[in-house]
């Protein structure tokens, strides 16, 4: 597939209120960045208490993705926890957790030496 060939659409016009509850009811979960959308360094970003809140609410699943790999999902989830966001580790895949779940299900050898580079 072709990359320049791809044109986002955008709706024409605004969506309706009826649209905006039909796409909310048609989705089942939520993936949220952390850094910049959870939380700016460590102050919690305005209403996102009240929307995690509302979504849990509505039985929406949510999952928070990171591409920073300096914390365990326990250390993000207790980030989480100081931030007042009651958050499972299960909820929580960072680029680290990927990896090692990928390494996983290749069946990648334990008993071999390896080196990775990440940039």
């Amino acid at each position: 597939m072709n990359v320049e060939n791809c044109k986002a659409t955008r709706p024409s016009q605004p969506l309706s209120p009826q649209n905006v509850r039909d796409l909310f009811a048609s989705v089942d979960a939520f993936l949220f960045d952390c850094d910049g959308v959870i939380w700016k360094g460590n102050t919690l970003i305005d209403g996102v208490p009240q929307t995690l809140e509302m979504l849990r609410s509505k039985g929406k699943k949510l999952v928070f993705v990171t591409n920073n790999s300096t914390k365990s999902r326990r250390q993000y989830a207790e980030k989480f926890q100081s931030l007042g966001i009651p958050v499972c580790e299960d909820e929580i895949f960072s680029s680290s957790f990927a990896a090692a779940m990928y390494l996983k299900l290749v069946d990648f050898p334990r008993d071999k030496k390896a080196s990775f580079y990440f940039a």
